[in-house]
């Protein structure tokens, strides 16, 4: 792993799911604009 040392600066136990929480967040996000911008995407979930 290449940047490892980004662990002498944050914790993992704060960094990780920091990162998780935010890959999670974009993906609500992304999905909340699809869903609000476009016709298909609700015909396709009902």
């Amino acid at each position: 792993m290449n940047q490892g040392r980004i662990w002498c600066v944050v914790h993992p136990t704060v960094g990780l799911p920091l990162f998780l929480g935010a890959v999670a967040l974009i993906s609500f996000v992304v999905h909340f604009a699809i869903l609000n911008n476009t016709a298909w995407f609700p015909a396709y979930w009902g």
